[in-house]
């Protein structure tokens, strides 16, 4: 979005106006980052989590890369080459529990960061486009994270991949060539970990790609706010640099230091201990679980048990699974509303902390044995898992009486922080 009273960039030396009319990085920034891009002057502490989520990928793709430079990727010494970092590389240990830690702190900033966009409806027009580039993110982050816990050739690693890989072979006729081709063969071996090693070190570095896509994408239309009124003025408005970037940065540093507690004092409590164990093809473990931040679709994956229309159920759960997420991708379309924000939106607040909960508890069930009651709650929360957005969504969204909407973010601001009380506010949504 053109915003007519936003700064524009004036190089003030002859080598700034030299450079900008050559390379305009310096443009670039001030457009994109500092002031001159305006931003909604009511941003909450839960619009911190995208630039946190960016953080947390630079953490993960420099410590990624010093690891891939003692990393041994052949399944003889793989895990031997991980305790090598950890032990005699000089402060390897300390790289391998940042990368590790950091991969489950991105997956949780990434979570609140779209929870966010679910409860504020940064999914509504005209953010679709915005909205579906993130999830593309998330794929990709997913695939990444899942390839580089396979690096370190435990025993949750070697069966992880032969559990996850093997969910290809469900499928009618093209299945078993896609675990073979994945595999490189027909089990995990030294194919398996050069492909995944050389996947999982390409990934971040597509992720950095679309996630220039998703800023871009970002600064068309501009940010949306919790009340989700489109900017209408100047009033509503504050420069990105100095105000949030302020704001941005006591964000970071709490973020640093919850990180740094992780790193340094707990670094083991994210993972599994059986992938201290050196990958045996001949031990099953009693209980394969992939990475905390996998365990709501594992149990979505694990709550089809019984053939039905004459599909496996395995078949079942692994479209499930992979529906949970692309049934994302339709949300712009099955939320019908006008009003964005759920502080408006009575009924759909409330369904959004039950929705809440039902993805906490699903994640529960994900990391439990298969086994009674966890089988039968995880069918349980399946169901309402679909039926939120398949059903649920739609006709609320159709037959809600919202709250009236604040004339604009100023009006809204204004009426909680003003001097003179609560500002007039406009007619309901219809």
């Amino acid at each position: 979005m053109s915003f007519p009273w936003a700064k524009h960039y004036q190089p003030t030396s002859e080598v700034g106006k030299w450079m900008d009319e050559r390379l305009p990085l310096a443009r670039f920034v001030h457009g994109a980052l500092g002031p001159g891009y305006p931003t909604p002057k009511n941003l909450n502490a839960f619009y911190n989590f995208g630039v946190l989520a960016g953080v947390a990928l630079v953490i993960q793709i420099i410590t990624g890369v010093v690891l891939a430079m003692h990393f041994a990727a052949d399944t003889r010494v793989a895990f031997d080459s991980v305790e090598h970092i950890m032990r005699d590389v000089n402060g390897g240990w300390m790289i391998r529990y940042m990368h590790a830690v950091g991969a489950s702190f991105f997956f949780g900033v990434v979570y609140i960061h779209i929870f966010r966009g679910l409860y504020y409806g940064s999914y509504k027009p005209p953010r679709e486009v915005l909205w579906m580039l993130g999830l593309v993110i998330f794929l990709l982050m997913m695939a990444t994270a899942f390839m580089g816990y396979v690096l370190v050739w435990g025993q949750m690693s070697f069966w992880g991949a032969q559990v996850i890989t093997g969910l290809f072979s469900a499928f009618p006729v093209v299945g078993t060539y896609i675990q073979t081709l994945l595999l490189g063969g027909f089990s995990p071996d030294n194919a398996t970990l050069n492909r995944f090693f050389s996947l999982h070190y390409l990934l971040p570095f597509v992720t950095f790609g679309v996630i220039i896509l998703h800023v871009w994408a970002l600064h068309i239309p501009g940010s949306n706010n919790p009340t989700g009124v489109d900017v209408k003025s100047e009033a509503d408005t504050v420069p990105f640099h100095p105000y949030y970037t302020a704001k941005d940065f006591v964000g970071l540093g709490i973020y640093l230091i919850l990180f740094a507690a992780f790193v340094f004092f707990m670094p083991n409590s994210l993972g599994e201990p059986d992938n201290y164990i050196p990958a045996n093809p001949l031990s099953t473990p009693a209980h394969i679980v992939p990475e905390w931040y996998f365990w709501p679709f594992y149990a979505i994956l694990r709550a089809f048990t019984t053939d039905f229309l004459g599909v496996p159920a395995k078949l079942w759960g692994v479209l499930a699974m992979f529906a949970s997420i692309l049934l994302l991708f339709l949300l712009p379309w099955l939320d019908t509303s006008p009003v964005r924000s759920n502080n408006y939106r009575p009924l759909s607040r409330l369904l959004f902390w039950v929705f809440v909960v039902v993805a906490v508890v699903l994640g529960v069930c994900g990391g439990k044995p298969a086994e009674e009651p966890w089988v039968r709650l995880s069918q349980v929360l399946t169901a309402y898992y679909f039926a939120h957005f398949l059903i649920i969504l739609p006709i609320v969204s159709k037959l809600e009486k919202t709250k009236p909407l604040p004339g604009s973010i100023s009006e809204a601001v204004l009426a909680k922080y003003g001097k003179g009380g609560a500002a007039p506010l406009a007619q309901p949504a219809e």
